[in-house]
């Protein structure tokens, strides 16, 4: 039987392959080569979520990094299977709804006041160009067929990436609330919010047992029958305020921020301390030397421990004086012009005077409660006439 000779393929077949393996290189419309890239850094990007409540997490972890881009990877030399690094994931950091992110400086990049908020503070870096190892000849070859590069003496970097952004923010949390509970410490405050909402606020006897905000969700009126769910509203206890607050003495300064997205306040007053109207005056005048605007806004006083005798004999007394510290022009708030200075110039509020001239005016010649209601919430005395009122102004505010 003869010897077969190894057939040849016909030499179309073998032009044909090369021009295939040609035609699996990636080429710009010039027809240079387009070598494989490096994978982008992570983006880093700061959302509101609901399930967050404090940013105390910060505290513990100051330094967050998205991951680096992957490096370039190749199965064979001069095929399509060389291929781009894969980009890094985005880094999501929660925080809580109401957080205000800022630059170190001040500057206001972003209010996250709902929840998915998010913003992008900072980019990833670009990967750059570069060559896998491959042997002497062909990267020869690979290098002949890309012009206009810059290369190292390696011949194994064509160009550096570009490194991500760095900065240096600072988070503000501002609570989400549509009623603020303000007073001296062991006013009540605590104690109101558990009985008017399903809230577990820290209450004991002794001062400044509140130190960081409560919030509850105080439920519609029963009154406004299928619509009840329309008026509920979030209720913030905050810790108790002392002369010479908004100097930064106690812990009122820290937490007078968050009054700011609230559009109703009801001051809580111990009926049964040794002056209750000195108590109220305080407050009110650490609230205008902080910020002015916060006098404009509707409220409502809540005289509390009204079972106690003394309270209860001295209640019609106390509520005339109060309604004299005021004036009868009606609260006003602008909500939407408020929320957009937040962050920006402390000194110039919604109004658009400068608080250093609105200082000058005395509580006095600011508007007067809505109403003032005596109370008694540890025995739950007239507490139903209490929430229609904060009912009522809310709903005044709305309109």
């Amino acid at each position: 039987m003869p010897n077969q000779k190894a057939t040849k393929p016909p030499q179309g077949k073998v032009e044909k392959e090369k021009a295939r393996r040609r035609g699996l290189l990636k080429r710009d419309f010039g027809g240079s080569l387009i070598l494989p890239t490096g994978g982008h850094g992570g983006d880093v990007v700061i959302y509101a979520d609901e399930e967050e409540d404090t940013l105390l997490e910060f505290h513990k972890k100051g330094r967050y990094n998205a991951k680096r881009g992957g490096n370039v990877a190749a199965m064979g030399v001069l095929t399509s299977q060389l291929r781009d690094g894969v980009a890094a994931p985005t880094l999501r950091i929660p925080v809580p709804v109401g957080t205000v992110v800022k630059r170190k400086r001040g500057t206001l990049l972003r209010d996250l006041a709902q929840p998915g908020d998010e913003i992008l503070v900072a980019r990833g870096g670009q990967g750059g160009i570069s060559l896998v190892e491959m042997p002497e000849r062909s990267k020869k070859k690979l290098m002949a067929l890309t012009t206009n590069v810059m290369r190292d003496d390696s011949d194994k970097v064509l160009s550096l990436g570009q490194p991500g952004e760095e900065v240096t923010l600072e988070l503000i949390l501002r609570v989400v609330a549509d009623v603020g509970l303000v007073g001296l410490p062991n006013a009540g405050k605590s104690t109101l919010l558990a009985a008017t909402t399903l809230a577990k606020p820290d209450i004991a006897d002794y001062p400044f047992t509140t130190l960081m905000p409560n919030l509850g969700r105080l439920n519609g009126d029963p009154s406004l029958g299928a619509q009840m769910y329309t008026s509920e509203a979030t209720l913030a206890d905050l810790p108790g305020l002392i002369e010479g607050a908004h100097l930064g003495k106690g812990l009122g300064r820290n937490f007078l921020r968050h009054l700011r997205r609230t559009r109703l306040l009801v001051h809580v007053v111990d009926a049964a301390a040794e002056d209750p109207v000195n108590d109220y005056r305080t407050v009110k005048e650490e609230l205008r030397m902080y910020n002015p605007d916060y006098l404009d806004r509707p409220y409502i006083v809540v005289l509390n421990k009204i079972d106690i005798p003394k309270a209860s004999e001295r209640l019609p007394s106390l509520t005339e004086e109060m309604m004299r510290l005021g004036s009868d022009r009606p609260s006003t708030l602008d909500t939407a012009q408020t929320l957009s200075t937040e962050g920006g110039n402390a000194d110039v509020p919604s109004s658009g005077v400068p608080s250093r001239d609105r200082k000058e005016k005395g509580i006095e010649d600011y508007p007067g409660p809505i109403a003032i209601v005596g109370v008694s919430v540890l025995k739950g005395i007239r507490i139903n006439e209490m929430l229609k009122e904060i009912r009522a102004a809310l709903r005044m505010c709305r309109d």
